[in-house]
């Protein structure tokens, strides 16, 4: 049945490049992460198209763990949003080419501001790569369409790596099932949390 093998070949892609780059990160993490650890405001996650919806998800995933996170997206932040930022931020700046205009435009309101600036694209020689205090850089073979254009592998490998930013700072911080509670008492994961207290 080929929809199958498409389907499967989407989802084999896309865990295959999480696997794959899995071994290829090193000090770049830990200056992302010394970054968003020693931050002495909040982090501010930005991008458009898909790269915008993974990073909205990203700030979600950090501010539930125990580091306070908005989403401000990229074309809206030249339009006022720019604002939200300020010097004792850390920003996170998403582009999988790392020559995003939208993104970009950011760069010289975000050097007056002083805010940090991490980079998470596939490009070290970009022009975000290259304008930013740290960089995290991923790799992979290419999207799992059939066009082998669309968003798949990229911003599933981009949520990973927010993923485990966001765990890995939680443990950082010595984060507590009682302070997730806190700051996630609905739902049966809330009502699960009230149970264990």
């Amino acid at each position: 049945m080929e929809e199958l093998r498409v389907f499967t070949d989407c989802l084999k892609a896309e865990a295959k490049a999480i696997c794959d780059s899995a071994n290829t990160f090193g000090e770049e993490i830990a200056d992302a992460l010394n970054l968003m650890f020693n931050c002495q405001g909040k982090i501010v996650v930005t991008g458009v198209g898909k790269s915008g919806h993974v990073g909205r998800k990203i700030a979600a995933s950090l501010s539930s763990t125990g580091t306070p996170a908005v989403f401000m997206h990229a074309t809206e932040g030249v339009h006022g949003d720019l604002g939200m930022v300020s010097e004792i931020d850390v920003i996170i700046l998403i582009s999988n080419s790392g020559e995003t205009e939208e993104v970009l435009n950011l760069l010289p309101s975000l050097k007056q501001i002083g805010c940090k600036k991490i980079a998470l694209t596939r490009n070290r020689d970009s022009h975000l790569a290259q304008n930013c205090e740290a960089s995290i850089i991923y790799a992979y073979e290419k999207e799992a369409d059939h066009l082998t254009l669309a968003p798949t592998v990229s911003s599933t490998l981009t949520l990973a790596i927010g993923d485990a930013l966001a765990v890995t700072l939680s443990k950082m911080k010595n984060f507590t099932s009682k302070q997730f509670h806190l700051y996630h008492p609905g739902g049966s994961l809330g009502k699960q949390l009230e149970k264990k207290e």
